[in-house]
């Protein structure tokens, strides 16, 4: 599974064989959480939580909107447009 992005001990990946809609996995500390990748004009939505505090899930949201562009991009660049 490529990684996309990596932040605070985190890492932000995206499986090749996953389903839509586009979304990353936030992986560490034995905790993990998916988002959904609403698009470059939209905040990523928590799907999925896993072992994360609220603290924590707000700061990886800020951190994935930072960088929601590149991340579209990843996920395109892996899964196509389709």
């Amino acid at each position: 599974m490529p990684t996309v992005l990596r932040f605070s001990g985190l890492r932000v990946a995206v499986y090749p064989n996953d389903h839509r809609p586009a979304h990353v996995h936030v992986i560490g500390g034995g905790c993990e959480a998916v988002f959904e990748l609403n698009g470059p004009g939209e905040p990523p939505r928590l799907r999925e939580n896993y072992g994360f505090t609220q603290r924590q899930l707000a700061m990886v949201l800020a951190e994935l909107s930072n960088n929601l562009i590149s991340l579209c991009a990843a996920w395109e660049e892996i899964h196509g447009t389709d």
